[in-house]
Protein backbone atom coordinates (compact mmCIF):
# COMPACT_ATOMS: atom_id res chain seq x y z
CA UNK A 1 0.00 0.00 0.00
CA UNK A 2 1.17 3.45 -1.15
CA UNK A 3 2.62 5.39 1.26
CA UNK A 4 0.15 8.67 1.09
CA UNK A 5 -2.94 6.34 0.94
CA UNK A 6 -1.69 5.21 4.50
CA UNK A 7 -1.22 8.95 5.53
CA UNK A 8 -5.03 9.57 4.40
CA UNK A 9 -6.18 6.50 6.04
CA UNK A 10 -4.32 7.57 9.59
CA UNK A 11 -5.39 11.17 9.37
CA UNK A 12 -9.01 10.22 8.53
CA UNK A 13 -8.91 8.16 11.78
CA UNK A 14 -7.21 11.19 13.48
CA UNK A 15 -10.16 13.61 12.36
CA UNK A 16 -12.86 11.03 13.86
CA UNK A 17 -11.00 11.31 17.44
CA UNK A 18 -10.23 15.78 16.90
CA UNK A 19 -12.65 16.57 19.76
CA UNK A 20 -10.63 14.90 22.47
CA UNK A 21 -7.02 16.77 24.02
CA UNK A 22 -4.22 15.93 21.66
CA UNK A 23 -2.80 13.07 23.80
CA UNK A 24 -5.84 11.54 24.17
CA UNK A 25 -6.89 11.53 20.45
CA UNK A 26 -3.45 10.55 19.66
CA UNK A 27 -3.66 7.28 21.99
CA UNK A 28 -7.27 6.61 20.38
CA UNK A 29 -5.73 6.49 16.80
CA UNK A 30 -2.31 4.56 18.13
CA UNK A 31 -4.71 1.80 19.33
CA UNK A 32 -6.95 1.90 16.69
CA UNK A 33 -3.58 1.33 14.61
CA UNK A 34 -2.51 -1.29 17.07
CA UNK A 35 -6.25 -3.25 16.98
CA UNK A 36 -6.66 -2.94 13.25
CA UNK A 37 -4.25 -2.61 10.88
CA UNK A 38 -1.58 -5.52 10.51
CA UNK A 39 2.14 -4.98 11.16
CA UNK A 40 3.53 -4.15 7.41
CA UNK A 41 1.23 -1.30 7.86
CA UNK A 42 2.34 0.34 10.78
CA UNK A 43 5.70 -0.24 9.60
CA UNK A 44 4.96 1.49 6.42
CA UNK A 45 3.63 4.75 8.11
CA UNK A 46 6.07 4.35 10.88
CA UNK A 47 8.86 4.74 7.75
CA UNK A 48 6.88 7.69 6.34
CA UNK A 49 6.99 9.50 10.10
CA UNK A 50 10.87 8.52 9.87
CA UNK A 51 11.00 10.19 6.56
CA UNK A 52 9.65 13.55 8.02
CA UNK A 53 5.84 12.20 8.13
CA UNK A 54 4.62 14.69 5.36
CA UNK A 55 1.40 15.39 5.65
CA UNK A 56 0.31 13.90 8.65
CA UNK A 57 -1.95 15.47 11.29
CA UNK A 58 -0.30 16.45 14.72
CA UNK A 59 -2.56 13.95 16.01
CA UNK A 60 -2.07 11.00 13.58
CA UNK A 61 1.73 12.08 13.93
CA UNK A 62 1.75 11.70 17.11
CA UNK A 63 -0.03 8.44 17.28
CA UNK A 64 2.07 6.60 14.77
CA UNK A 65 4.72 7.83 17.34
CA UNK A 66 3.00 6.07 19.80
CA UNK A 67 2.09 3.02 17.87
CA UNK A 68 6.04 2.82 16.76
CA UNK A 69 7.12 3.32 20.57
CA UNK A 70 4.79 0.14 21.04
CA UNK A 71 6.09 -1.75 18.58
CA UNK A 72 9.34 -1.28 19.70
CA UNK A 73 9.04 -2.28 23.23
CA UNK A 74 9.88 1.23 24.39
CA UNK A 75 6.38 1.97 25.77
CA UNK A 76 3.37 -0.28 27.45
CA UNK A 77 0.39 0.80 25.58
CA UNK A 78 -2.82 -0.17 26.54
CA UNK A 79 -4.69 -0.41 23.05
CA UNK A 80 -7.85 -0.73 24.59
CA UNK A 81 -7.69 1.94 27.16
CA UNK A 82 -10.53 4.41 27.26
CA UNK A 83 -9.70 8.51 26.52
CA UNK A 84 -11.63 10.97 28.44
CA UNK A 85 -13.26 13.65 26.60
CA UNK A 86 -11.52 17.00 27.29
CA UNK A 87 -13.82 20.25 28.83
CA UNK A 88 -14.91 22.29 25.62
CA UNK A 89 -12.41 25.18 24.67
CA UNK A 90 -13.79 29.09 25.89
CA UNK A 91 -14.79 31.10 23.15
Amino acid sequence: MQGNKLVTMVNQIATFHRRLALENAATEVAAHLERFWEPRMRKAIQAHLDAGGDGLSPIAKRAVELSKARDEGRLPFDPYQAATIAPPLEA
